[in-house]
């Protein structure tokens, strides 16, 4: 509960002569908001430029009740929208049209509940989802085009347990697509598995230094040890990508679809090798790659379980055009990122989440709402949730050990080697197909 509003009488700095009817009550918007800081007693901050910037019926727009209606009033003819930060600091921001608000997302899941009370309404709705994401998404002429061109594989590297060897996919339109496969080596897990292991394509995120930092590498490397082959590869702009399409190609709407197509493309060549288990096929990524992990389960049924970690919201869509470049969310009318996660219904699925980001509701609100749809095909059990409140955004070790706890459940993996100090950190230019 916020502090009540303290009222201070001020004088407005415009003499009254400058307003009027003939020149629509008009005062510059730094002097309002000014004016608004004293009346309210708050602070603002900001990240836009008022300079110029002139209101029409500035004063009008006051509501003495409330600051957040006087904020919307105020700051919405700019295309501006006022955050609430803590305390009595509040932040003025451009509108963005990937970001809301917790109090939008308790509004939003009610309304998509609404829409359906029992399997059979829901399927309807998923069928439409699903469609409706490929069509915005404009993916499929693309992947009629791809290139049917066998993917070069560089020379394997042995560690502990697990082995990584790099590779280069062409993909569409002499584009590229580059990764490292990180594979089992120990002779317990090829006799546990019997030689076809789980496999996880694995989306990045916007973590530093993307899939060659040592957060990612240390979960990919310990995922294999335990059993699992996994697929690390490059965002759209990233990493060898940035070589060939430059990083300023991750700031555009093709982002989202490319990193949707390479997924894709690997996923087709990877099920193929007579080593993977086709019933035990998972995407897992943090942030970024957590979104990508819910698109990828929308666009493709091979998927047979699910982990996106720090990512999903009914309030933030991603913000990155390789998250919301294209307008996925206004599938079906109006959607979010939990609903298109449960279109996976009533396959696997584990959200992990923290209480210093976007995620922080998860408990109480996205969680819930998974587990009504999941609950239409008597399959609650299969959908779960880590939270860690105390936690920011990142990819640490509590939300490391979460994943590599799901898949010793839902795959079987080996718990016994679970142990990230067996892990080698590669050099970035050890894990780039093409070393410079």
């Amino acid at each position: 509960m916020r502090k009540p509003i303290l009222f201070i009488l001020f004088s407005i700095t415009l003499g009254a002569s400058a307003q009027s009817f003939e020149t629509k009550y008009v005062r510059p918007l730094s002097d309002v908001l000014g004016d608004i800081e004293k009346r309210f007693n708050i602070r603002l901050k900001y990240n836009v430029d008022t300079a110029g910037l002139k209101l029409t019926y500035a004063d009008f727009r006051i509501r003495p009740y409330s600051i957040e209606e006087t904020m919307r009033n105020v700051l919405s003819p700019f295309d501006f929208v006022a955050v609430y930060q803590n305390k009595n600091i509040w932040k003025v921001k451009p509108y963005e049209y990937p970001r809301r608000q917790p109090e939008d997302g308790k509004k939003l899941i009610p309304y998509l509940s609404s829409l359906y009370n029992n399997k059979v309404e829901w399927e309807a709705r998923r069928t439409i989802l699903k469609k409706e994401v490929r069509e915005r998404l404009g993916i499929d002429p693309l992947l009629a085009q791809c290139s049917q061109e066998k993917p070069m594989v560089g020379k394997i590297r042995k560690h502990d347990g697990y082995t990584v060897q790099n590779f280069c996919m062409k993909t569409v339109n002499g584009h590229t697509v580059k990764g490292s496969i990180y594979a089992p080596s120990n002779a317990k897990a090829k006799k546990a598995f019997k030689g076809k292991y789980p496999l996880i394509i694995c989306p990045n995120g916007h973590f530093k230094d993307g899939r060659y930092g040592d957060v990612l590498q240390l979960r990919y490397a310990t995922l294999a040890r335990m059993g699992a082959i996994c697929v690390s590869y490059d965002l759209w702009g990233w990493g060898e990508s940035e070589d060939e399409v430059g990083l300023e190609a991750h700031q555009t709407s093709e982002a989202h679809v490319m990193q949707a197509v390479n997924g894709i493309r690997i996923l087709d060549w990877m099920i193929e090798r007579k080593d993977i288990d086709k019933s035990r096929i998972a995407a897992n990524g943090g942030s970024g790659g957590g979104s990508q992990v819910v698109l990828l389960t929308v666009l493709d049924d091979r998927y047979t379980a699910a982990n996106p970690v720090v990512s999903m919201s009914s309030w933030f869509d991603g913000g990155c055009p390789c998250e919301s470049g294209k307008p996925i969310q206004l599938a079906g009318g109006g959607t979010c990122n939990p609903e298109l996660a449960a279109t996976f219904a009533p396959k696997p699925m584990m959200v992990v989440s923290d209480g210093g980001d976007w995620t922080s509701t998860t408990p109480e609100l996205e969680f819930p709402f998974l587990q009504r749809i999941y609950g239409f095909y008597g399959a609650k059990e299969n959908v779960s949730n880590i939270h860690l409140p105390d936690e920011r955004h990142d990819f640490g070790p509590n939300k490391r050990n979460a994943v590599y706890k799901f898949f010793i459940e839902t795959f079987g993996l080996d718990a016994s080697m679970l142990d990230e100090d067996k892990v080698t950190i590669e050099e970035e230019n050890t894990l780039r197909f093409n070393p410079k």
